[in-house]
């Protein structure tokens, strides 16, 4: 028999509020993240705060307002379990948060010009693409820090036309 996901009305919430970002409804998206993330406070479930904080940083247009939320994403990151990560979805690790987690800061960082900075979060990155799944998922955040990469090099600060943060507007 297989084990049924506990309800989890923060995570649904979360996930709603997501959605309205993705259908284009940005400014309410922010809106209700944030409210979420007041309820939250900065001792709440770290799945709730890493999950919610990865996402709000996606619907900064500013390079340090994401960066900001980024920033918060990992250091949830770092309270969590795999344990608590599995409750949400069987199988789920931690380890395979981080990739994304370093790529997305690496990118604010190369966008805000601190080039040196992003090169030491795009290797964090990539010293844990291991932990990525194979499939879709892993492909695109193994070709993004790639591609971070070498807008790295390049001393390249122009958003990348994957990034999320680019359709995002205040």
């Amino acid at each position: 028999m297989t084990a049924t996901p506990a309800v989890d009305p923060t995570m649904d919430a979360i996930t709603t509020a997501v959605t309205l970002g993705h259908e284009g409804e940005t400014a309410r998206a922010r809106q209700e993240l944030l409210a979420i993330w007041e309820d939250l406070g900065v001792l709440g479930d770290p799945l709730h705060r890493c999950t919610l904080a990865h996402y709000l940083a996606d619907l900064q247009s500013d390079p340090a307002a994401a960066l900001i939320w980024d920033v918060r994403a990992l250091d949830a990151a770092g309270a969590l379990t795999d344990q608590r990560a599995g409750e949400h979805h069987a199988g789920l690790q931690v380890d395979g948060f981080y990739p994304s987690l370093h790529l997305n800061i690496a990118d604010n960082l190369r966008r805000l010009g601190a080039f040196e900075a992003a090169a030491e979060q795009i290797s964090r990155a990539e010293e844990r693409v291991a932990a990525l799944p194979p499939g879709p998922y892993g492909d695109m955040i193994r070709a993004a820090i790639g591609g971070v990469s070498d807008a790295i090099a390049a001393r390249d600060t122009t958003p990348r036309s994957t990034s999320p943060t680019v359709t995002a507007t205040d």
